[in-house]
């Protein structure tokens, strides 16, 4: 059974959570970026094909090429570690066809992409989810296969600032039950 304790900790993470973008100058562990590409690992997918494959990118060259194809957000260039999640539409259009190479593969990775988000905050680390960007030049800088995009980045570090919350719309404005 569920210990409340541990519950209640998972909620206080999530609103304590914040995107971080100014990092330590440190690196992060191999062992804690394992926890965290773990962690992703297990998030549900379609058909659970796992339709989504991850970079983890720790050279500062490659973050600065991948910062400039994110329009130049320095975030990720200074980031000890930037994750790239691709959805992986052939493995996923071999079960479901032009569905699953258009939208399951691409939900599969957002989905990890937010484990992997909720592991690192778990951890103590900071981080970003970064959508803003140009797609060829990362497939072409990390040699992806025909058929793989990417879909999002995450940098990864140890924060060096503790941003304000951010405010959201109230429940109403977005939630809804049974009908519009």
């Amino acid at each position: 059974m569920t210990d409340f304790f541990q519950m209640t900790d998972f909620f206080q993470m999530i609103a304590a959570r914040r995107s971080v973008r100014a990092y330590e100058d440190r690196g992060v562990e191999r062992e804690t970026l394992l926890q965290i590409v773990e962690a992703a690992r297990s998030a549900p997918s379609a058909g659970n094909l796992q339709a989504y494959d991850i970079v983890v990118v720790e050279d500062a060259e490659r973050r600065s090429a991948i910062a400039h194809a994110a329009l130049d957000q320095r975030h990720v260039a200074l980031a000890p570690a930037v994750l790239v999640f691709f959805r992986n539409g052939p493995r996923s259009a071999a079960k479901y066809g032009k569905r699953g190479k258009e939208l399951y593969a691409c939900q599969d990775a957002a989905i990890a992409c937010t484990y992997a988000q909720l592991a690192a905050a778990a951890l103590g680390l900071g981080s970003c989810w970064t959508g803003a960007f140009r797609g060829a030049p990362i497939r072409e800088l990390l040699r992806a296969p025909e058929g793989l995009d990417p879909v999002a980045l995450l940098s990864v570090g140890y924060p060096a600032e503790d941003p304000s919350p951010t405010g959201r719309l109230p429940l109403a404005e977005t939630v809804h039950w049974e009908t519009f």
